[in-house]
Formats: C-alpha cells, sequence, structure tokens
C-alpha cells in the first residue's frame, strides 16, 4: 500500500462524510453518514479520548478510521468506524488503518481492542454480517467474535402497530396518577439519576444526547414527581430508538408500551417510514408492543494488543 497514514483534523471531517457516503454500502448507513461522523469523531470527545486515522494519497483521503479508549474502561479500545473507497479495496487499505490503530490505543493503555460500539457515542453495536468483506477481514487479522448483536426495525407507515394511539393506555395510567409527558433538557438531571440508579451504565448519557439535539427527543413518565421510565431517540443516529426503561415496581403497568410508541410517532413525524431500535435485549416486548422484527445482525470481535 502506498498511501499515507496521517491523523485527521476536525477540519477534514466533511471529506470524511463524502467517503462514508460511497464507502458504507448498506443505504441506511450511507443515508446517515452526517450523523455517524459526527457522532463518533465530534461528540465523543466530550467522553473519551478519541482517534480519527486517514489513509491519503495524493491529497486525497482513501479511507478512514475512527477509535476510541474506553471511559469506563481504560484497558479497552474501540475501532467505532472503519471505511474505505471501493475502488481501493484489497489492497492493503483497511489493514494498515487498523494495524496503526491497535499501535495508537496501545500506548494510550488498551490492552484488547474491540470491533464494537463503544455507548454512549456508537453507530453499531458490531459489524453488520452483510458487511461480509469486514468480517473476513476481522477474522483474518486475529480477531476473534465473542458477542452477537442485533436490531429490531418498527414499521413507521400510518396505521402500523408501532404507531397507534395510546390515549386509552394512558388515560388509564392518569387514574393511576401516572403522568406520561414529553421529556425537557430541564429533566435531564432527574433522568440521569433514575437511568444511573435503576439501570447502570451508560444511558444517561444516552439520554443527554436525546434532550436537546435537532430530530432527538424522549418522553417520561411520572407519578408524585418521581421518575417511573423513560423512552429516548436519535441520540446517536436519527432513525434509531433507544435506549428506554421502566423502573421493576411499575413493570406489566404499560407504560414502556407507552413510552415506546410516543417516541415513535415522533420519528414518523419527521418523516422517517421506520425506526431501528438499536442493540436490543428483550425481543419479544418490541414485537408485541410495535410489531417489530429482527432485521440487522452484527458480530462483535475483540483481540489482545501487543504493548511491547
Amino acid at each position: 500500500m502506498d498511501a499515507e497514514i496521517i491523523e485527521l483534523d476536525p477540519d477534514r471531517l466533511p471529506a470524511v462524510v463524502d467517503l462514508c457516503r460511497r464507502a458504507l454500502d448498506l443505504p441506511e448507513d450511507a443515508a446517515e453518514a452526517p450523523a455517524v461522523v459526527d457522532t463518533l469523531a465530534a461528540r465523543a470527545t466530550a467522553d473519551r479520548p478519541v482517534l480519527r486515522l486517514g489513509a491519503v494519497r495524493g491529497g486525497e483521503l482513501i479511507g478512514v478510521l475512527i477509535g476510541s479508549r474506553s471511559a469506563r474502561d481504560p484497558g479497552l479500545g474501540h475501532v467505532d468506524l472503519l471505511a474505505v473507497a471501493p475502488e481501493e479495496r484489497r489492497r492493503g487499505v483497511g489493514r494498515a488503518l487498523l494495524t496503526e490503530a491497535e499501535r495508537r490505543l496501545a500506548a494510550l493503555g488498551a490492552t484488547e481492542l474491540l470491533l464494537a460500539g463503544n455507548p454512549p457515542y456508537y453507530a453499531w453495536p458490531g459489524i453488520d454480517v452483510r458487511y461480509t468483506p469486514a468480517v473476513c477481514a476481522a477474522l483474518r487479522l486475529g480477531y476473534r467474535q465473542d458477542r452477537t448483536g442485533w436490531n429490531m426495525t418498527a414499521d413507521l407507515a400510518a396505521g402500523s402497530p408501532a404507531v397507534r394511539s395510546t390515549e386509552a393506555a394512558e388515560r388509564r395510567l392518569a387514574d393511576a396518577g401516572v403522568t406520561v409527558r414529553q421529556a425537557e433538557p430541564a429533566d435531564l438531571p432527574a433522568l440521569g439519576a433514575f437511568a444511573r440508579a435503576t439501570f447502570g451504565g451508560t444511558w444517561d448519557d444516552e439520554l443527554a444526547g436525546s434532550l436537546g439535539r435537532p430530530g432527538a427527543g424522549a418522553h417520561l413518565a411520572e407519578r408524585d414527581g418521581e421518575v417511573l421510565g423513560f423512552a429516548a431517540y436519535g441520540s446517536s443516529r436519527p432513525s434509531w430508538f433507544g435506549p428506554m426503561g421502566t423502573a421493576p415496581a411499575v413493570e406489566g403497568w404499560g407504560i414502556g408500551g407507552v413510552l415506546l410508541r410516543r417516541c415513535l410517532r415522533d420519528q414518523a413525524a419527521a418523516g422517517l417510514d421506520a425506526a431501528q431500535i438499536g442493540w436490543v435485549g428483550p425481543v419479544p416486548f418490541y414485537a408485541n408492543a410495535a410489531g417489530a422484527r429482527i432485521e440487522r445482525v452484527f458480530f462483535l470481535y475483540r483481540k489482545a494488543l501487543d504493548r511491547t
């Protein structure tokens, strides 16, 4: 490979977006390239060290890798995005970018590198299995698959289960003293505290990404000022739903289904014809509440790094 690997300055990010529009083979990914690059290469810097590598030949960007170190486990590095111009594939560009990322992330203290999303700022759980050359490359370069993730797709067309009315359910909840409403930025401290105390992880940071951003939002349920549940969308990508959670004490009340469909109706009103429910856990819930189906499947990989 005769290209040079360089660190990309922020002023090169428009070129990264252009490359991703050409290099991401799945239309749903290419269409959201601006949001993906903004999330991984710009917004994520508020949370963790971010690595932006480019492969350049004659001044032209022909490949890009965005990586990061976990803010919660400094021993873990992540490859968040790897894209190579279609006409430059099978020429060692991806290998060179990944090898350099391994070296640099090891120097930052990472002992393992994951080809997997690094919440709260991620664009995919792992490698979509339809990117078959990427799966083959990961195995060839010594990465081992250790998990599988999946998304579910909710059809947002008028009359679909995902956008059906929640008025009757909300009246029943109101009779029990539960209010369901649109969340506002001022609700973030209470929502974040509820998410941390009830579920742990990074959901409070993802909620912050959903509140106050164009094309994103959240809804909450509360009783006597106490948060009982939330649902959010648009934190990482405009078409993606999540996270959501309900207090264990009120599971079975129908709160989750109401919050879910309120968010999906917002996304439908924004012009989306489908929503991706990202990195799904409770498949039966989403299938029953919104008629969602498993559609995108991701393989997650990891590899020990040599720090010598």
